[in-house]
């Protein structure tokens, strides 16, 4: 591929409220961690650009509101977009239960609605004691469903610039395909 060659992509982040999602995003764009996030109230968007296999991308993230009043508004920003960060806190058992319905509303908004929709799920907040959702059992929920999955901090920056990386590759993979 041409190396000057520079490709936009649209990424959404999605989950339950309270997951770190905003954390995730302000980890992977500025490299920066905060303590006191406010709700994010429908979608704000990050712009990165990074370079994978000599191709520039810059990348658009949407980070989305997690709170169950906002999923039909949120779900308008699912169109167009040409991939998905499914996030939930290893310490919530209820996120990771969520996660089900959050893949079923993003594949369904999604057009053309395909299987090959590229996504990753990032289990978060590894960094904390009282983990409720064991490792396999995320793994194997994501092995199921054929969906990379990372364990990651966005407090102490474990696994997310790569959770990111995989998820442009596996969309620009997508989209030289023409898909």
């Amino acid at each position: 591929m041409n190396p000057r060659k520079k490709v936009d992509l649209k990424l959404i982040i999605i989950g339950a409220l309270g997951v770190g999602k905003t954390s995730l995003l302000h980890r992977f764009v500025h490299k920066t961690f905060y303590e006191d996030y406010q709700t994010t109230l429908g979608a704000s968007i990050l712009s990165k650009i990074i370079i994978l296999d000599d191709i520039t991308l810059k990348l658009q993230i949407w980070d989305t509101g997690g709170q169950e009043r906002f999923r039909s508004m949120v779900s308008t920003f699912y169109k167009g977009s040409d991939g998905c960060v499914l996030a939930f806190d290893v310490t919530d058992v209820e996120t990771f239960e969520a996660l089900e319905t959050w893949r079923g509303d993003v594949l369904a908004k999604t057009i053309p609605m395909e299987q090959s929709y590229p996504m990753v799920v990032l289990g978060n907040k590894i960094d904390l004691a009282d983990r409720q959702v064991p490792q396999e059992v995320a793994q194997d929920w994501c092995k199921e469903k054929d969906i990379p999955y990372f364990e990651v901090s966005a407090k102490n920056d474990i696994n997310v610039v790569q959770a990111f990386e995989m998820l442009a590759s596996r969309a620009l993979s997508r989209e030289s395909l023409g898909s």
